[in-house]
């Protein structure tokens, strides 16, 4: 009951700024969305570097600032378009960002870009099934600096590492993750019934900033600095090795491995 009263009060603009006061009177980084193109700038001259999810609402808007900034290559990848903003303002200034549609989930389009220095991934994770996958295919894509920026819920008090998994929830559980009264004017997935034809177009995951930089370091990220906002959380990380991988066994150690487990009787249902 407390956690849903939290957040009901933080989704609304006075509980936001409130909140945004709170965090930075305890020392906390705040964050926002303005300070994307800061932190391009700061990390793509003289580097490669690739957008992730560059159209929707802003048409390879952080593209061009890298470029601008002066970096050596650099890529824009979605699910749609070019849309015509962006080629439209590509052809006017004489840019020479490259456009790539595809989903970064596929290896097909981690070998389209190529090995990259800084990658900036925004407002994509959250419209993903499978944020650890997702994240997965950006450390093989990004060999430098990751900016990732993604809508998260609150921390649970007490407890770290949470999420909510938003689709097929019933209206009363999906009202209460409505943005509406921060002026956002649809969620598909939240303020609408889960869409199966519109694809990533639905909100999947509200993850917590601990969860969020739990999968990232999974992965294979390191944050280095981490932005907080009410509902949102900017992370600029180092790519690593990742923490986590699986070894198929070959037949032999496989056979070895059964015998052991059917030996000691480790294997029992539970």
């Amino acid at each position: 009951m407390l956690y849903r009263l939290k957040v009901r009060v933080i989704t609304t603009r006075p509980g936001a700024f409130a909140w945004r006061r709170w965090h930075a009177a305890r020392g906390g980084r705040v964050g926002s969305y303005a300070m994307l193109p800061d932190l391009v700038r700061a990390h793509a001259p003289g580097r490669t570097f690739a957008d992730v999810g560059c159209m929707w609402g802003v048409n390879g808007e952080y593209s061009f600032v890298a470029e601008a900034a002066g970096a050596t290559r650099v890529t824009g990848i979605d699910v749609f378009g070019p849309t015509p903003e962006f080629s439209e303002r590509r052809e006017r200034t004489g840019s020479r960002v490259e456009f790539v549609l595809g989903d970064i989930g596929s290896a097909g389009t981690v070998e389209r870009v190529g090995e990259t220095d800084v990658v900036l991934c925004a407002g994509v994770l959250y419209h993903h099934p499978a944020p650890y996958l997702l994240l997965v295919a950006l450390r093989r894509l990004c060999t430098g600096t990751l900016i990732l920026r993604s809508s998260t819920i609150p921390e649970v008090g007490g407890v770290r590492g949470m999420a909510v998994f938003w689709p097929h929830l019933d209206e009363d559980q999906r009202r209460l993750w409505s943005l509406r009264r921060l002026g956002m004017a649809a969620q598909l997935g939240i303020t609408t019934p889960f869409e199966d034809d519109e694809g990533y177009g639905n909100w999947f995951w509200g993850l917590t900033p601990s969860a969020l930089t739990a999968l990232m370091r999974l992965a294979g990220f390191a944050p280095q600095e981490v932005y907080r906002e009410a509902l949102a959380t900017t992370v600029v990380a180092r790519a690593g090795a990742p923490s986590f991988g699986h070894r198929m066994l070959d037949d032999e150690e496989a056979a070895r491995l059964a015998a052991d487990i059917s030996r000691t009787g480790r294997a029992r249902p539970a």
